[in-house]
């Protein structure tokens, strides 16, 4: 994911984190002199996959703006236990008062990537891209499908604007596959149409209708074998399939053995552990 097009939702996200943090006044940094100065380390103590540099580095410029923000490593970088992130010099107080929302998207963010990446290494050979949902933390899309990205997995839709996918539900109101692809198509034309199917006889639909992608929701990997070869038959290879439902990591490989070409994981962003950091105060 480019960053660069996501700029003023990183600044709306630190600033709700501090204006919910800080609030009226970091009123515990007031004990310290105003004047003083401190220079600090950020660690991390377990392995992780680093993302949320941008946001770190936000949450400091809202803060305090002549605080220096001296990173030693990139987003995407494998780091270990006791290993040093970034390091502060500035005001004590500044430092003090933005460390918990810094912390919080850095160790978020990546528990996210870290996650990802483990993901990614279960598939590893099989040519599946893996993808994330709709499942993220209100408010964090953005930053969870950006650490999505740098754990090595791949993004879905971003929300309900940029691509349809037309569910069960969806169906029954426009009152059947066909009709429901055709609508999307008139209604955005260029936006990928993706159809959730749930028996082969959907799926022949789907693709008579001219779905760009379909869902294989809850297929067994016996099944989803044979839909991937009578998908191929049938479109020529131009529709791409995606796994859907009821896939854990004991069985993830098997399903992406079956030729699929995407398998979505809500898991992705709702299943991630913080990543647990630390910052110590040096001088």
């Amino acid at each position: 994911m480019d960053l660069t097009q996501h700029q003023t939702d990183i600044r709306n996200a630190v600033t709700r984190a501090i204006e919910e943090d800080i609030g009226t006044g970091d009123i515990t940094a007031q004990l310290i002199p105003a004047e003083q100065k401190s220079h600090a380390r950020i660690i991390s103590r377990e392995h992780a996959v680093i993302a949320g540099q941008a946001w770190v580095t936000e949450v400091f410029r809202q803060v305090d703006p002549e605080v220096e923000v001296d990173w030693k490593v990139k987003d995407g970088d494998v780091v270990e236990a006791d290993q040093v992130l970034f390091e502060l010099k500035g005001s004590s107080r500044s430092l003090l008062s933005g460390e918990r929302c810094a912390l919080n998207f850095l160790q978020s963010l990546s528990g996210t990537a870290t996650l990802c990446e483990h993901y990614a290494s279960l598939v590893e050979g099989t040519g599946v891209k893996l993808l994330d949902t709709r499942k993220t933390i209100p408010g964090l899309r953005i930053a969870q499908k950006y650490a999505v990205s740098v754990g090595g997995c791949f993004n879905h839709r971003i929300g309900l604007y940029d691509a349809f996918l037309i569910k069960e539900n969806h169906i029954m109101a426009a009152g059947s596959i066909s009709d429901a692809v055709r609508q999307a198509h008139e209604i955005a034309p260029g936006k990928p149409v993706e159809v959730e199917v749930e028996t082969m006889a959907q799926l022949e639909e789907a693709i008579n209708a001219g779905a760009d992608i379909i869902m294989l929701d809850n297929f067994s990997p016996a099944d989803m074998k044979v839909a991937v070869a009578f998908t191929r038959e049938k479109s020529a290879g131009n529709i791409k399939l995606e796994a859907s439902g009821g896939i854990t990591k004991d069985t993830l490989r098997q399903y992406a053995e079956t030729g699929v070409d995407y398998i979505s994981i809500g898991a992705l962003t709702k299943d991630c552990k913080a990543i647990d950091l630390s910052m110590r105060m040096v001088g």
